[in-house]
Parts: structure tokens; sequence; C-alpha cells
């Protein structure tokens, strides 16, 4: 490719680097995978800009914006690309591949790099996100996995991976567990468009000539939406349940939440969103549960109180094939059972 025209999404690959000139806070937002944030201005000074565009107009926010600009392309000539060679080929991308990713490609040009901008910028990439999501999503061939809260079913997936089957981790993705209590400590979940760069890039990955595994979640996973394209694919896939005892479920939650009892104020607040569902006395206990450390019978009430009523409903009334799935027991729910309840959902095709 020795063109010097703009480039599309489909070339990302054929360049050394990918540059995105956006200001970092936008970076930070979302970005094309692989990227590297060189800002041609940082947040402030396109605040700064922005300001004199309004209130002294295009000229003057150009004058004051393009040294700026030209400030932050020498320190990035004198630092990071200081020992890039002279065949580099880097690719430039702003936010619609307009003069701050252009600025950057005329003066990696002058130095004699093959540097090019992308066609349309990231607003470009972003429409190419929304548009394999949208075209990947009902090809996909879903094998749903539900089950009641503590079946592992995160974990079942991570097996099922490890034998070789494709799995579709949203939670994962979402950086969220999708219930109540599902946020990870110390983890903040991604902005609904990183979250949705990520999903198109893992879609695009599948052989859709395989089955794909995943898990049985709601419209949202935190915060996090999912696509329309993608929940009516699940809605209306074979749906494969995880039946474990309800003790085998409890240990199993004990283990995998038990990064709750660390903050146990905080775990006591999460509760107040259920003031409307359960009595003031149910959440009084539970409060004081969380507060004392005590997750055992916390985790054992929540679910025959909470979670256990609404999940046959909720599955039935989301899943349009549920009547007709198909169930794995589990008698374990430690490494070796999770292993081969991933095992029986194979052999269940």
């Amino acid at each position: 490719m020795s063109s010097r025209g703009p480039a599309q999404i489909a070339d990302l690959h054929r360049f050394d680097c990918i540059i995105d000139a956006r200001s970092p806070s936008e970076y930070a937002l979302d970005h094309i995978p692989g990227a590297i944030n060189c800002p041609s201005l940082d947040d402030e000074e396109r605040r700064i800009v922005g300001t004199i565009y309004k209130q002294q107009g295009a000229f003057e926010a150009r004058r004051v914006g393009g040294a700026m600009v030209a400030a932050n392309l020498a320190r990035h000539l004198r630092e990071r690309f200081a020992d890039m060679p002279a065949t580099w080929r880097p690719l430039v991308y702003c936010w619609r591949g307009g003069l701050r990713s252009g600025s950057m490609v005329n003066w990696w040009r002058l130095v004699g790099w093959d540097a090019q901008q992308l066609a349309g910028g990231y607003k470009r990439w972003r429409q190419h996100v929304i548009a394999q999501i949208d075209a990947i999503a009902p090809q996909l061939d879903l094998r749903v996995v539900c089950g009641p809260t503590g079946s592992a079913k995160t974990r079942v997936l991570q097996a099922l991976a490890a034998q070789g089957e494709q799995v579709l981790d949203l939670e994962g993705l979402a950086c969220h567990k999708g219930s109540l209590l599902g946020a990870l400590p110390g983890v903040e979940q991604p902005s609904q468009k990183a979250f949705e760069t990520q999903l198109a890039v893992q879609l695009e990955r599948l052989d859709l000539g395989r089955p794909v595994y995943v898990e049985a979640e709601s419209r949202k996973i935190g915060r996090i939406a999912l696509p329309t394209a993608l929940i009516e694919r699940m809605r209306a896939a074979v749906c494969l349940e995880i039946e474990a005892s309800a003790a085998a479920r409890l240990d199993y939650l004990l283990e995998d939440y038990a990064y709750l009892g660390d903050e146990p104020e905080q775990l006591a607040s999460r509760f107040e969103m259920l003031r409307e569902l359960h009595s003031r006395e149910t959440i009084a206990r539970w409060q004081d549960w969380a507060r004392t450390r005590a997750l055992r019978p916390l985790f054992d009430e929540l679910s025959r109180l909470h979670y256990d009523p609404a999940y046959g409903r909720s599955q039935a009334a989301h899943f349009r094939r549920w009547a007709e799935r198909r169930t794995v027991a589990a008698d374990t729910l430690d490494a070796a059972g999770i292993a081969q309840v991933a095992q029986a959902l194979r052999a269940l095709g």
C-alpha cells in the first residue's frame, strides 16, 4: 500500500503504529484497539481553543491552537518517536479526520515517514463497530448458559473456552458480574463505547459455523447496555441450564464473593436499592449481617428470598426457548465439578 490518500478501516493492519491524536479524555472513553494516544491538544488546551472559538472566532482559535499543536508535535518527535526508522508507517486519526490528525500527518511526512490519515477518523470507526455488531450478532449460533445465582456460569464459560469451545464472556467485557452485588472491587466498568468496541472485536474473531456459548443476561450488565441485535439473538437461542444444589451454590457464592466482606458498610448500603421489594425488617437483617461480615446467612437468604423466586419467571419471560431447555446436573462447583459441567454442556451439542 503506497497511496497517500486517506486510509480506510480495512487498512488498519497494514500500518506499523496507530496514533490517536485526540485528547486524553477522548482516548480514555474509547479508541481503536492497539492505538497509542499522542494528543495534538490535551484536554485543557482543547477547552481553551474551544472557548476562544466561541468568543473570538475561528481565526484566533486557530492561531492560538496552532501554536499549541506545534509544541505538542515537537515534543512527540523528540520523545516518543525519536528512534523511529525512515521506513516507519504510522496511521493517524482524530475525531472526524480533520485538523488534529491532518496536522500530525503533515509534520510526519515532512520528516520523511509515510504517514497517513484515517478517513472519517474515530467517527468512522464508531460507525464500523455498530455495523459489525448489527451484522454479526444475528448470525451467531448461540448456546445460552442459564442457572440461578451461584451456579458458576462464568466459571463454566471459562472451562468451555479451556476445552476449545467458542465463548462470548459479556460480563468479562463489562467488568461486572451482572447482579446487585456484581461490581468488582477496584475495577471501573468501561464506557459504553469501549465495551461495544471490544465486543465488535470479539465477534469478528468468531467462526460463525460453530456454536458460541454465552451466559444468560438481562439487557444491562451494571451500567452497560447490551446491543439490541445481540439481545434479540440471545432471546431466540437454545438454553442450557445448570442445576446445582442450594448447598453447592452457597459454597460457590461464599468463595466467589468473599471480597464483599472487606467493605462491610459499602455492602450494607447496596441493600437500600431493594427497599421496594423487601420489608424493612428483612433489609435491616441483611444490613446487620453485612456489617458483621456474616456472609453465609446473608447469601443464603439473598438467594432464597431475592434471586431464586424471580429466576424461573425471568428466564421464561426473556428466552423464547426456555420451555425446551436442556439441563446438566452439578454435584459440586469446585474446579473439577465445573470442568465436568462444561463437558456435559458440550455433549448436549
